[in-house]
């Protein structure tokens, strides 16, 4: 007896079989690209600086700026290093490594492959003539003359070669030798060093008040003029006699009027006042002609 189903009583039935899927073409083409595979290489990691320039010099449009730029990144630790070489100089390490890199950039659009000389030969003069030219625009905050400018850097580099083989700090004269110029020279070219860098009175000064710079700067004093002016009245006054003496010192020293003056010596204010006018004058005509005091008698001068 049959099921309606078509089987058997007491059979098992048959396991289902799921019919192969019938592949269009479009779905087999798209299963085969995206199915994971080898990426194709250009090669660029592969080429030297040199052979990228190359294929940049003969491709045009995009495919020279990629090749470019590719030869560009390569060479940046060249452009760095020509930077660390400069540092400690008073300039940025930042501002050195760009200066370094747009002379790097330079040096690949200028660069001809079908010469034969390394790009490294070509590049590192290129680069160390920017860095120089940095610090000769903007490492000066007063430029001397040029000459004085090559010249602070030549001293250096020898100054730094013989303390190496003196075991000491070089003297002028020797510097002068070393370099074939005269030893005046050689002062100027460290005289205008200290222009090179100059300090803002607004920077903190090496103390833990927070004071600053400008709170260093010393001030106009006239005490210093008036100690000048004591010591060159004193001989003058000493060949006044002992009245004049007192009456000036009552009119300038003490600040007394010429009435209190005439009330303490007993004196009219009119005859004080010829008198401090004669001691005035006496004292100018003796300041023009010094050899009066010297020639003034020992007695006076005590």
């Amino acid at each position: 007896m049959t099921s309606s189903s078509g089987t058997r009583k007491g059979q098992l039935p048959s396991p289902h079989r799921p019919r192969p899927a019938a592949h269009s073409g479009h779905a087999h083409e798209a299963a085969v690209h995206s199915s994971p595979g080898p990426v194709p290489s250009s090669g660029d990691e592969r080429d030297s600086v040199e052979q990228l320039l190359a294929r940049a010099h003969q491709a045009r449009g995009p495919e020279r700026e990629r090749l470019t730029e590719r030869a560009t990144v390569s060479q940046l630790g060249l452009a760095r290093g020509m930077a660390m070489r400069y540092r400690d100089r008073g300039e940025p390490l930042e501002d050195l490594v760009q200066v370094a890199n747009l002379a790097l950039v330079m040096a690949v659009r200028r660069y001809q492959p079908d010469q034969g000389v390394p790009f490294a030969a070509f590049a590192v003069p290129t680069i160390a003539g920017e860095l120089r030219r940095h610090f000769r625009d903007h490492g000066w905050n007063v430029r001397p003359p040029r000459r004085l400018q090559e010249l602070r850097a030549r001293v250096q580099t020898t100054a730094h070669d013989l303390s190496q083989e003196l075991g000491r700090a070089p003297t002028s004269d020797q510097l002068a030798q070393r370099l074939g110029v005269d030893v005046e020279e050689v002062r100027e070219a460290a005289q205008a060093a200290e222009g090179y860098r100059s300090l803002s009175l607004d920077a903190p000064a090496p103390t833990a008040d927070g004071a600053q710079v400008v709170d260093w700067l010393g001030t106009d004093d006239d005490r210093f003029e008036r100690a000048v002016d004591a010591l060159a009245v004193r001989p003058l006054l000493a060949r006044l006699d002992a009245r004049m003496r007192h009456i000036l010192c009552l009119r300038y020293y003490r600040g007394c009027t010429q009435q209190e003056i005439a009330d303490e010596i007993g004196v009219t204010q009119m005859q004080v006042s010829r008198l401090i006018s004669q001691a005035l004058t006496r004292l100018r005509e003796e300041a023009v002609d010094p050899g009066a005091v010297e020639q003034g008698p020992p007695e006076a001068v005590a």
